[in-house]
């Protein structure tokens, strides 16, 4: 599987929404499609409209894979690239929640 960003714009309400769907997003993942896909993590971003968006990061066989997979949780992947390395000066810092 290779490594992929996927950006999603504007795509919950709030922190609230988008926890409600994140185990629904994991199980579709873990139970349906672990073999062609795979959630690492998500950065949380406010956008400018006042919702939230995200940056995720996935290992995934291909973009199709993550195509079907927003559309099967009812999420938008607006922008898919694949990564091609990874540069870590420091691991993510922690954040509190209200950051």
């Amino acid at each position: 599987m290779k490594l992929y960003a996927i950006r999603r714009r504007s795509a919950w309400a709030d922190v609230k929404e988008l926890e409600a769907v994140a185990p629904v997003s994991a199980r579709i993942g873990d139970d349906e499609m672990s073999d062609s896909i795979r959630w690492i993590r998500s950065y949380v971003v406010n956008e400018a409209d006042g919702r939230i968006g995200t940056v995720c990061i996935y290992q995934a066989a291909d973009d199709a894979a993550i195509r079907d997979h927003a559309a099967r949780v009812g999420m938008p992947a607006d922008e898919i690239e694949a990564i091609a390395s990874t540069v870590v000066v420091r691991p993510d810092p922690r954040t509190d929640a209200g950051a």
